[in-house]
């Protein structure tokens, strides 16, 4: 009986090990809006917008407005939101993609990016 109970005991303590290994590495696995906003897959920003914390870049861009002083420039969240998600509803002529729209990026995607750049 106390070797079938310290078998159940050692079956549920690994478990809780491998749960808690399962959600870690998860965690570590997340991408962040700062990530993907680098990232010349994803969001590629630095292709064309100068960065205040893009110091680590190679080439920030200047074929775009600088990313600085977001919330002065877009007291509402939102409307970042809808800028990164489709940049065409604003200026049908731009040359920024709408990573929303077009699947670039996923709806929470989008969100990390627009919460990093508001952070600018």
């Amino acid at each position: 009986m106390r070797k079938r109970a310290s078998l159940m005991v050692a079956a549920g303590v690994a478990g809780l090990l491998t749960a808690g290994w399962s959600t870690f590495a998860a965690a570590a696995d997340e991408v962040t809006g700062k990530q993907l906003a680098y990232d010349n897959k994803k969001g590629n920003c630095l292709a064309c917008h100068a960065m205040p914390t893009a110091a680590d870049a190679v080439s920030p861009g200047t074929i775009a407005p600088p990313l600085v002083s977001m919330k002065a420039r877009y007291p509402d969240k939102a409307v970042l939101r809808a800028q990164i998600w489709d940049a065409t509803k604003a200026n049908p002529n731009t040359s920024m993609p709408p990573f929303g729209k077009h699947k670039i990026l996923t709806e929470q995607e989008v969100d990390k990016v627009t919460d990093f750049i508001y952070g600018l």
